[in-house]
């Protein structure tokens, strides 16, 4: 699998993707070790480049950085919880799918979470810039649309409940990543 070009068909055209996305393998040693080993290594290293190297700068106070350490450590644990983020939301959309009239299969469920979670690692590479960082979350917003187009393809949810279902597994994928990212500043401050 070429990661760049799956990376921009999932971002640019995923409706001619996720066809694609639904032929190949869906366990985690094909996942992790040929798409999500890249991808979620954007966020944390540009994190760190960006607090720790880089810094913010407040005007009249000068330029605050993570002590290196902390930042490494930080971006170490940040990049380990990406892989536990998408194997979490994997269970619940496949634990969702048959009440929104899907098809429980975990193999197609880790699919769906890791190609969703894209924009939000692509995304990351706004981690350099303090001003910028929000843009990581905008971005991964475009999560949710992906996730419309994926529930019913992959899971095969009914049409008419798949908003329900997309909402759903939206919902629970913000509560894991704030979740995470209290686990995360627990650990590094």
């Amino acid at each position: 699998m070429d990661v760049f070009n799956r990376a921009k068909g999932v971002m640019l055209a995923p409706e001619t993707e996720w066809p694609e996305i639904e032929k190949e393998p869906g366990t985690p040693a094909f996942l992790f070790t040929n798409y999500v080993v890249w991808l979620a290594a954007i966020p944390p290293i540009a994190g760190f480049i960006g607090g720790s190297l880089i810094g913010i700068t407040v005007p009249a106070l000068g330029t605050f950085r993570v002590p290196l350490f902390a930042g490494l450590l930080g971006a170490v644990i940040a990049y380990l919880l990406n892989f536990v983020i998408v194997y979490a939301v994997a269970i619940i959309i496949d634990w969702l799918a048959p009440r929104f009239g899907g098809q429980k299969d975990f193999a197609s469920a880790l699919k769906v979470a890791v190609y969703c979670f894209t924009p939000y690692w692509v995304g990351g590479i706004f981690q350099l810039m303090a001003g910028t960082r929000f843009l990581t979350y905008v971005i991964g917003l475009f999560g949710v649309y992906l996730l419309s187009l994926g529930l019913p393809r992959l899971m095969k949810s009914l049409p008419d409940r798949t908003t329900g279902y997309v909402a759903a597994v939206a919902a629970c994928a913000i509560v894991i990543v704030g979740a995470i990212m209290l686990i995360e500043v627990a650990f590094v401050t």
